[in-house]
C-alpha cells in the first residue's frame, strides 16, 4: 500500500507521517515507536501485528481519515506481545462489557444478595437485558448481541417471550428502527418501584464495582429507567416483610401494578411521566331505575305477597326489594341521563319481578369461606362429534337454549332440556313442524362470540301473556371473523340486522346489563358501543397497543371492561368514552374478565393460568388465584354475594375460589375503599352433537385445605384459596356462569 522499499540507506518512501512511522516499520530504516507507547514493542518481524497496524496506519493517514486513525492509535497502544489489545478500562471492551456488567448484577441479585431484597430486584434483570441487548445491536455488536440474547434469554421467557420473540429478529441498527417494540423501549423509560431499602443497597453494590460494570448498570438505569422508590412504613403490606419473603420464595412473581414501558401510577389510565397520582371518580354504585318501572314492581310485589305469603323466617319480596334497591351515597350512583335508555314495558316489570323472586329464593353461599366452602353445583355441558369447529359456546338468561358458534361460519341452538324448538311459519307452510334444533345461517367466516338477550325464567304464564310480554330472550347477537355482528329473531330464526364498522374479525361481543346497548371488541384493537336500533356505533375505545380479545360490563351499565393481548384491562366511561381505569400485572395474554355483581371487583385471566382480583376503585391488585395449567382461562363468573367465583378454560377443569380468604398473594387494598375436589356424574345425554349435563357438589375443604402445593404430574401450583376442582375427561371448558339461584352452568367440547 505505501510503495516499493527504499534502498538500503536511502531516504525514506515519505516524510514523517504527524509523528507516526516513516516507512511503516520496513527493515534498513529506525521506526519511531506509536504515540503513546511505553518504549519499544517486542521485536517486529515483517509479518507482525505491529507491522500490519503501522501498514494500516500510514494508509488512513495517507487518504485523510484521521478521526479512524486516532482511534486505532489509542486502541493499539496497549498491547500484550501476540499483538492483542489490553483494555484498561471496562468502557473500551467493546461488547463484552455488557457481559461483564450484566453478569455482575445478575450474580449478586440471585446469589449474594438479602433474601428480603431478591423479589423486588428480580424485576430489574429484566429491562437491563432488554437494554443491553439493544445498545450492542446501536454500538454495532450483532455477534455480540446475538451469543448475549443466547446466553440470558431463558430466564425470562416465562413473563416476556413474545417480547423476546420481537427482540431475537432484531440484530443491526436498521432493525431497531424499524422494530416497534425496540422503538418503544428505545423511546421510554421503564418504570420501576423499589423499596428504600433495596435501592441504597443496590446503588451501594454498584458503586463498589464500578469498574467490574458497576458504571455501565448505573448509566442504563440513569438513561432508561425510571425507579422510584418507596417507604415500605407508609406503603401498603404489599411491600411488608412478610409478603415480600414470600414472594421471594415463589417462582412466579408477578410485575408490580405500574411497572413496565412507559409505566403508570397503579390504576391511572394515565401513562404521562408527570401524571397526577390522584385517580378519576369511578362510581359503581347500582343504577337509578325509572321510578315509574318501581312502582310497577312494588305493586305486583305486593299482589304476589298477598297471594303466596312467604313461610315464616322468609323475607317477603317486598321486603326483598327494599334491600335490593338500598341506595348508595348519591356521589357513587351514576347518573341515569348519562346513559339513556328507552322508556320501560311490561316485559322489564315482570323481569325485575323475577329477579326479585330469584334473589330471595337462591341458594345461599356465606361470605368468608376460609377454603371449605358450601357445596357449589355445576351442571356441565359437553358436545360431542364436533370435530373441534365449536369457538363458544352461551347459555341463554332462562336456562332454556344454547347456542354455539362453529367455524364453519352458522350458529346452532339447541333447547337445555331437550324440548323441540318451535319453527316459524312460512307462506308456504304455515303449519311447520318443530325441530330438535334451529341453524342460523348468514355469516360469512367463523363465528367467534355470541350473545343472548337479557331475560330471566318465565313467571308461570297465563295463556292470554302475548308473545310481548315473555321474559324468555327474543333476540341473540353474534360475531364473528367477517367483520360484522348479526341480530337474530328467536322467533323467526331469521336474520334482523347486520352490524358494520369494525376492520378486521371481532372476537367477543356482549348484552349491556339493561339490554338495548350492546359492546364488540375486534382485532382492530378497539372496542365499540352500539345501540339495537342504530347500525352505526356510539363510542370507539381506542386505546389497547394490540387485540382487544374481551370484554365485560359493569352492573350499573356505565362502565365497560376491556382485556388485550398487551396484558392490560382498561375499564372506560361509557358515555365519556374515555378510560378512567388501567390494570397492569399480567403476564400473558387476557382471555377473560368479569366484573362482581357487587360492582366493586374485577376478575381477570390470562392464557398462561393466572387469575387476578382487582378493586375497581383505588385500581389496585388484590390477589392472584393460581391454579389452571397453561394454555388459557376462558371464562369467568361470580356468585350472586360476589364472594365466590368460578373459572374454567383449557386444563379441562372447573374451579372454585374463595375470593375473600387472605392468601400470601393477598394486598390489602380494602375494596370499596379508595384440586382435590368435587365429583361430577351423569345426570342427562343427548345423541349426535347433543349435550351432556353432569351435576357435581364440591368437597369440603377442596384443594384449599392444605395450604399452597403442586399438582400431581404438573408443574402447577394451587393456591389455598382454591375451594374445589372439577375436572372433566378432554373436554375443554367453553363457558362458565352463575345463574342468580347460584347454580354454576358451564359448557365445554370433548375433544378425544
Amino acid at each position: 500500500m505505501s510503495g516499493p522499499a527504499p534502498p538500503p540507506g536511502g531516504p525514506p518512501s515519505r516524510s514523517n507521517s504527524l509523528g507516526g512511522p516513516q516507512n511503516a516499520g520496513l527493515a534498513g530504516t529506525p521506526t519511531i515507536p506509536p504515540q503513546g507507547s511505553q518504549g519499544p514493542g517486542p521485536a517486529a518481524g515483517p509479518g507482525s501485528q505491529q507491522n500490519l497496524n503501522q501498514i494500516v496506519l500510514e494508509y488512513l493517514n495517507k487518504k485523510g481519515y484521521s478521526k479512524t486513525e486516532s482511534m486505532l492509535r489509542r486502541e493499539s497502544a496497549h498491547q500484550d506481545p501476540e499483538g492483542k489489545p489490553i483494555f484498561q478500562k471496562l468502557e473500551d471492551e467493546g461488547g463484552n462489557k455488557y457481559f461483564r456488567s450484566f453478569n455482575l448484577i445478575k450474580g449478586w441479585i440471585l446469589d449474594d444478595n438479602l433474601e428480603i431484597y431478591k423479589a423486588e430486584l428480580l424485576r430489574l434483570l429484566w429491562p437491563t437485558f432488554a437494554y443491553c441487548l439493544l445498545d450492542l445491536v446501536a454500538d454495532f455488536y450483532p455477534k455480540d448481541a446475538e451469543k448475549f440474547f443466547e446466553a440470558h434469554h431463558d430466564m425470562f421467557t416465562r413473563e416476556h417471550s413474545d417480547d423476546l420473540r420481537a427482540l431475537s429478529r432484531i440484530t443491526l441498527p436498521e432493525h431497531i428502527q424499524a422494530s416497534e417494540i425496540a422503538r418503544l423501549y428505545r423511546n421510554n423509560k421503564y418504570r420501576l418501584s423499589i423499596t428504600m431499602m433495596a435501592f441504597h443497597s443496590l446503588l451501594q453494590f454498584l458503586e463498589s464495582h464500578l469498574e467490574e460494570g458497576g458504571k455501565i448498570i448505573m448509566n442504563i438505569m440513569q438513561s432508561h429507567m425510571n425507579i422510584l422508590t418507596i417507604d415500605r412504613a407508609k406503603a401498603s403490606s404489599e411491600y411488608s416483610i412478610s409478603a415480600m419473603l414470600h414472594r421471594g420464595s415463589t417462582e412466579q412473581e408477578m410485575p408490580a401494578e405500574d411497572e413496565g414501558i412507559p409505566g403508570h401510577h397503579p390504576g391511572s389510565a394515565n401513562t404521562s411521566l408527570h401524571a397526577p397520582e390522584v385517580l378519576p371518580k369511578v362510581q359503581l354504585g347500582p343504577a337509578q331505575r325509572e321510578s315509574d318501572l318501581m312502582e310497577d314492581v312494588r305493586a305486583d310485589l305486593e299482589k304476589e305477597d298477598a297471594k303466596n305469603p312467604p313461610v315464616a323466617g322468609r323475607n317477603t319480596l317486598v321486603e326483598e326489594l327494599e334491600k335490593t334497591i338500598k341506595r348508595e351515597p348519591d356521589d357513587d350512583t351514576p347518573n341515569r341521563d348519562a346513559v339513556p335508555l328507552p322508556p320501560s314495558t311490561q316485559r322489564d316489570v315482570m323481569m325485575e319481578v323475577q329477579k326479585i323472586k330469584e334473589n330471595r329464593d337462591r341458594f345461599p353461599i356465606p361470605g368468608r369461606t376460609g377454603g371449605v366452602g358450601p357445596g357449589v353445583s355445576v351442571v356441565m355441558h359437553t358436545f360431542h362429534n364436533t370435530f373441534d369447529s365449536i369457538n363458544c359456546i352461551e347459555f341463554s338468561g332462562d336456562l332454556k337454549l344454547v347456542a354455539v358458534g362453529t367455524s364453519e361460519s352458522y350458529i346452532r341452538i339447541w333447547s337445555i332440556d331437550g324440548s323441540p324448538l318451535p319453527s316459524a311459519p312460512t307462506p308456504t307452510n304455515p303449519n311447520p313442524p318443530p325441530s330438535a334444533s334451529r341453524r342460523l345461517i348468514g355469516h360469512s367466516a367463523p363465528v367467534y362470540a355470541l350473545s343472548f338477550a337479557p331475560s330471566t325464567s318465565e313467571p308461570d304464564p297465563t295463556p292470554t301473556d302475548s308473545p310481548a310480554n315473555t321474559t324468555s330472550p327474543r333476540v341473540l347477537l353474534s360475531s364473528s371473523a367477517d367483520k360484522s355482528i348479526r341480530l337474530w329473531s328467536l322467533d323467526t330464526w331469521t336474520c334482523l340486522v347486520a352490524y358494520k364498522g369494525h376492520d378486521a374479525p371481532i372476537w367477543d361481543l356482549s348484552w349491556g346489563p339493561f339490554g338495548y346497548y350492546f359492546a364488540s371488541s375486534s382485532h382492530d384493537r378497539t372496542a365499540r358501543l352500539w345501540s339495537s336500533d342504530h347500525i352505526a356505533p356510539l363510542r370507539i375505545f381506542a386505546g389497547h397497543d394490540g387485540d382487544v380479545d374481551c370484554l365485560a360490563w359493569h352492573p350499573n351499565g356505565s362502565y365497560l371492561v376491556t382485556g388485550s393481548n398487551d396484558k392490560t384491562i382498561r375499564l372506560w366511561d361509557v358515555a365519556r368514552g374515555t378510560p378512567v381505569r388501567l390494570f397492569t400485572g399480567h403476564t400473558a395474554f387476557v382471555t377473560a374478565v368479569a366484573v362482581a355483581p357487587s360492582g366493586r371487583l374485577l376478575a381477570s385471566a390470562d392464557e398462561g393460568g393466572a387469575i387476578i382480583l382487582w378493586d375497581l376503585a383505588s385500581g389496585r391488585r388484590l390477589k392472584r388465584l393460581r391454579g389452571h395449567a397453561k394454555g388459557g382461562v376462558w371464562s369467568l363468573a361470580w356468585s350472586v354475594e360476589s364472594s365466590v367465583l368460578v373459572s374454567a378454560g383449557a386444563d379441562h377443569t372447573v374451579r372454585v375460589w374463595d375470593v375473600l380468604m387472605q392468601t400470601p398473594d393477598s394486598i390489602s387494598a380494602q375494596p370499596g375503599a379508595g384440586a382435590a375436589g368435587g365429583k361430577a356424574s351423569a345426570d342427562a345425554t343427548t345423541a349426535g352433537a347433543g349435550a351432556v349435563g353432569k351435576v357435581g357438589d364440591a368437597a369440603p375443604g377442596g384443594a384449599g385445605a392444605g395450604g399452597q402445593k403442586k399438582t400431581k404430574g404438573k408443574d402447577v401450583v394451587v393456591s389455598s384459596d382454591q375451594i374445589s376442582v372439577f375436572p372433566t375427561k378432554k373436554s375443554p371448558v367453553y363457558k362458565v356462569e352463575f345463574t342468580r339461584m347460584n347454580l354454576v352452568m358451564a359448557g365445554g367440547v370433548y375433544l378425544p
